[in-house]
Formats: structure tokens, C-alpha cells, sequence
């Protein structure tokens, strides 16, 4: 599986109800036990993406299923749509409404002067404060791994990155990408390509292959469907490369030697969790290895050598236990 924010065309009949369970207002007004907490998401992308916003998806249906939360989404809500369906939700008196992907900032922003009994969250936002959330994971952390590794494992010294946008998420993925790599192996090159597109399967195969003509044997695609692309080139090739937001290992045996499960699942969970109880509030919720259950690794490839596999869980648990800052 891999990342975020993409199919986009805003379908209101698209709208299915799923979370509520006491109803939150933020300016912040105290959540009071006897309210309902209504909830609504907007997505960039398709539900079956297998990445962002499946995994944002299914931490709503969880929350639904263990809190007894009821939620409105909509999927596939193109970018010039997506005011338009957040000030819809707030409208309708959803008390929390989701912008899941960095390009809602400047909607939540402007949104939420005029909404200011409604809570507005951005996932992999920039800005934080008021009536604005933002849900982060430590992008720098989680990237230093597998930088870290991708160095080590690497026969020709050169290793790829591709993203779709310069947001947040990307720009901070990237740089622990590329502090890991130096960490690794000093001198190891770290080529870097943003698409500009998250869900299209042919570019992503494109950007990988000139990736590795350019000799990096090590790829971490951060796109949505669009790295199935670039994992397609990396399995063609003969490259290995890196998962992200699940066990990628399980659909790409021959090709992935490890995934970075960024689990927005349990990171909505968390956020919920706090909302019903009235402790959500304006401010920035980053979840990194410290918060395993949604910030991870996954399987190691057997092709990774045991004594890289060593170091890398080193590498983990002091990131984890906070002995190692980056």
C-alpha cells in the first residue's frame, strides 16, 4: 500500500452517514457527556485506495464500531470542491469536520472563522491553533529509518524518493529520508522526485524507472495508487523498495524489504477518543514510534542482511525510547 490524497470529484450523494456519539464545538466549548459527537470527513481520494484515505476510512469505521460514533463522509472530493463540502458539513451542525490531506489547510483556516463552534481538522496539516487541528505523524522520524536503511542495503550508493506534492508530509518525509541516508552511509546520493499527481498508476511507473536509470536500486514511492506504478518499475527491474501505511511486503513479496505503517487508522482512533471525551481542542497531534500502535514498521525482507536488520531495530527502539533525536 502506499499514500495520499487523490481521485477528487466531489459526489454528495457520495455522503454516507457513519460517526456520532456526543457533539463537539470548539471554540472550544467543553464537550458535555449528554451531546453527540458528530463527525464528518472529506477525502481527496477513494475509500479503496489502499493508502491514505482508505486508512482514514477505516479509523472512522473503527471509531464507529468501538465508540459507537456516527460519520458522514464524502470521497473523491476534487480540490476546487473541497471548501465547498467542508462548509457543507459544518453547515449541517457536524461539530468535527476532517480535511484529510494537507492541501485543506487554507479551507479549514478560512472555514473556521466563520464556523467557530466547529472544530476543523487537517491530517498532515501545517498550522495548528483556535478552531484548527492538525493530525500528524513524525515525518522526519519515520523517514530517517528507512533512509538509514535504504543506504545500507544499497549496492550502487544512489537511492530514490518520490512524492506527489511539497506538502508537509512530503517535504519533512523526505528530509529524515535523506538525513538517514547519510546517517547509513555517508555520501549515499538521494534522488528526489515530486510527480505532482498522487493517483496516476503510469506516472508513478515513469518517475520510478528514470529513477532507476539514473542508478538508484533502493526506491520509497509516498504516492497514492500512483505507487503501484513505481513499484511495478522497482519489481521490473529488479530494485527493491519500501511500503508505507501497511505490510506492503504481502502484496509485493519480490519487491519490498520494508513498510513504514503510518496507521491514520489508529491516529483517528487516538484523536476520537479524545473528542468524545472533550479533550480535542486546537492544537497539533503528532504520533511517532513512541505511539506504536500508529506510528511502525513493518516485516523485513529476508534479502535484508541480519546484521542491517540488528542496526535498524537499534535504530527504532532508541528512536522510540527518545535516546535518539533527529
Amino acid at each position: 500500500m502506499s499514500l495520499s490524497r487523490f481521485a477528487r470529484r466531489l459526489g454528495i450523494a457520495g455522503f454516507a452517514a457513519l460517526i456520532a456519539a456526543t457533539s463537539l464545538t470548539m471554540a472550544p466549548r467543553a464537550h458535555a457527556a449528554d451531546e453527540a459527537l458528530r463527525v464528518a470527513a472529506v477525502l481527496p481520494g477513494s475509500i479503496r485506495d489502499q493508502a491514505w484515505n482508505q486508512s482514514a476510512y477505516d479509523g472512522l469505521m473503527k471509531a464507529k464500531e468501538t465508540m459507537g460514533i456516527d460519520v458522514a463522509y464524502a470521497e473523491g472530493v476534487a480540490e476546487p470542491d473541497q471548501m465547498s463540502a467542508m462548509r457543507d458539513f459544518a453547515r449541517r451542525g457536524y461539530g468535527i469536520v476532517i480535511g484529510h490531506g494537507g492541501e485543506f489547510q487554507d479551507p479549514a483556516d478560512r472555514l473556521a472563522k466563520q464556523f467557530k463552534d466547529t472544530l476543523f481538522v487537517v491530517s498532515s496539516g501545517a498550522t495548528a491553533g483556535g478552531n484548527v487541528a492538525t493530525i500528524n505523524f513524525d515525518y522526519r522520524q519515520l523517514g530517517y529509518v528507512l533512509g538509514y536503511m535504504a543506504a545500507k542495503v544499497s549496492k550502487t550508493g544512489t537511492i530514490g524518493w518520490l512524492g506527489a506534492t511539497e506538502i508537509k508530509f512530503s517535504t519533512e518525509l523526505v528530509e529524515g529520508y535523506t538525513k538517514g541516508a547519510e546517517a547509513g552511509k555517508p555520501g549515499t546520493k538521494v534522488l528526489v522526485t515530486y510527480m505532482g499527481d498522487w493517483n496516476d498508476v503510469a506516472k508513478g511507473k515513469e518517475a520510478a524507472s528514470a529513477q532507476i536509470s539514473q542508478g538508484a536500486d533502493v526506491l520509497f514511492p509516498t504516492m497514492d495508487l500512483a505507487s503501484n506504478g513505481a513499484l511495478t518499475a522497482a519489481r521490473e527491474a529488479g530494485v527493491k523498495a519500501f511500503g508505507i501505511y501497511y505490510d506492503a511486503i504481502v502484496d509485493w513479496p519480490d519487491t519490498v524489504i520494508q513498510s513504514v505503517i503510518m496507521d491514520v487508522n489508529a491516529a483517528l482512533v487516538h484523536f476520537l477518543e479524545d473528542a468524545r471525551a472533550g479533550k480535542a481542542g486546537g492544537k497539533e497531534y503528532v504520533y511517532g514510534l513512541a505511539t506504536s500502535d500508529a506510528a511502525r514498521f513493518g516485516s523485513f525482507h529476508e534479502a535484508v542482511p541480519a546484521g542491517v536488520k540488528a542496526e535498524v531495530e537499534a535504530l527504532i527502539a532508541d528512536l522510540a525510547a527518545g535516546r535518539k533525536q533527529i
